[in-house]
C-alpha cells in the first residue's frame, strides 16, 4: 500500500489497540487506584522494564550494519544506564521505593504474576525468533508511549501525591527518548517494508505487541480482584 496509507494504518491500530485504553490504565489516570493496586502494577511492570534492554540486545544482534547498531544501542544505555546516567531501570526502582516497595523485593521478582511473566517472556522470545523487520516493528508501540507517559505524570502528581516526587523521574525522562526511538524505528520500517507482504508482517508484529501489553494489564487487573 502507499507509504502514507501504511503509516496511517499503523497509527490507527495504535489509537484502537494501544494499552492506554485498558480499564486499568484508565482507572490509574483517573486517580482511582488504591496504594496496593498501584504497588502491584509497579512490581509487575518492572518485570517488563527490566527485560526491555534484553529485547533490544536481541534486536541489536540482528542488525548487520554498523551504523544501525550504533544507533540502536542507545536504547540499552537508556535503560541500563551509563557512567553519566542512572538509566530507566534505576529510575523505576526509585519509583518503587517512593511507593513503599523494597528494592530487594523488586529486584528479586517477588510478586510477579504468572500471566505477566508469560506475556513478557513471550515478547522477548518473539524478538529472539523474529526477522529484523518484525523485531523492529514490534517496538513501534513507542510511537504512542510519550503521550501516555505525559498523561501519567500529570495523573500521579494530581492523584497520588503520597508518592515522593523523585519517584516520578522515569515518567518525566522517558517521553523525549520515546519520540526519538519511534522516529528511528519508523524510518527503518518505512525503508524495509517494500512489499505488501512486508507491510502485513509489520502490522502483525505490532498487533502482537499490543496483545503483550494488554495481557500484562489483564493479569494485574485480575490479581487486583477486578475482572
Amino acid at each position: 500500500m502507499p507509504a502514507a496509507e501504511f503509516e496511517q494504518r499503523l497509527r490507527a491500530a495504535g489509537a484502537e489497540r494501544y494499552h492506554h485504553r485498558h480499564p486499568f490504565n484508565e482507572r490509574m489516570h483517573d486517580g482511582l487506584l488504591s496504594p496496593e493496586e498501584l504497588r502491584v502494577w509497579i512490581t509487575n511492570r518492572f518485570y517488563y522494564q527490566r527485560n526491555i534492554p534484553i529485547k533490544d540486545a536481541l534486536v541489536l544482534a540482528k542488525l548487520d550494519d554498523r551504523d544501525l547498531r550504533r544507533a540502536w544501542i542507545h536504547r540499552i544505555h537508556d535503560h541500563d544506564g551509563t557512567a553519566g546516567d542512572e538509566g530507566g531501570i534505576e529510575r523505576w526502582l526509585r519509583l518503587g521505593e517512593a511507593a513503599g516497595l523494597e528494592r530487594r523485593a523488586l529486584e528479586s521478582g517477588e510478586g510477579v504474576l504468572a500471566g505477566v511473566r508469560l506475556a513478557v517472556d513471550g515478547y522477548v522470545n518473539f524478538v529472539r525468533l523474529a526477522t529484523p523487520l518484525e523485531a523492529v516493528a514490534s517496538s513501534l508501540t513507542e510511537v504512542f508511549a510519550p503521550d501516555l507517559l505525559e498523561r501519567r505524570t500529570a495523573a500521579f502528581e494530581k492523584h497520588y501525591a503520597w508518592i515522593e516526587p523523585d519517584g516520578l523521574r522515569y515518567f518525566q525522562v522517558r517521553p523525549p527518548q520515546g519520540r526519538r526511538d519511534s522516529r528511528e524505528a519508523l524510518d527503518l520500517v518505512r525503508a524495509w517494508a517494500t512489499t505488501r507482504a512486508d507491510q502485513d508482517r509489520v502490522l502483525a508484529a505490532l498487533d502482537f505487541k499490543f496483545d503483550v501489553l494488554w495481557s500484562l494489564l489483564d493479569a494485574i487487573e485480575h490479581a487486583c480482584g477486578r475482572k
